[in-house]
């Protein structure tokens, strides 16, 4: 069972440049479960659980590929519950 939980939004232009599906593909690379979608407000929000040493892995990744679209990342850190069995983009 993985053993962190990490909520994540990032701000900027992170909508319409391909953001969600490098995540996806990121996210499944290194084992992580859980989601990504687009807000309403322009923000993505990622809901990923793992090993901790693997989600900042995934964390780092994402700030080198898209450093000049983010302009601000919020992460929550808590225990996973192990409720995700595949990572998903979500469209709700």
């Amino acid at each position: 069972m993985p053993d962190k939980s990490a909520r994540i939004h990032y701000e900027g232009m992170v909508q319409g440049v391909g953001f969600r599906i490098a995540v996806e593909t990121r996210a499944t690379s290194l084992g992580l479960k859980g989601w990504v979608k687009n807000l309403d407000d322009g923000r993505v929000e990622i809901l990923c659980e793992g090993d901790e040493l693997e989600i900042k892995a995934f964390l780092e990744n994402m700030a080198l590929v898209f450093n000049r679209y983010i302009r601000d990342v919020d992460i929550d850190w808590q225990d996973a519950t192990g409720e995700y069995e595949g990572f998903d983009i979500r469209f709700d």
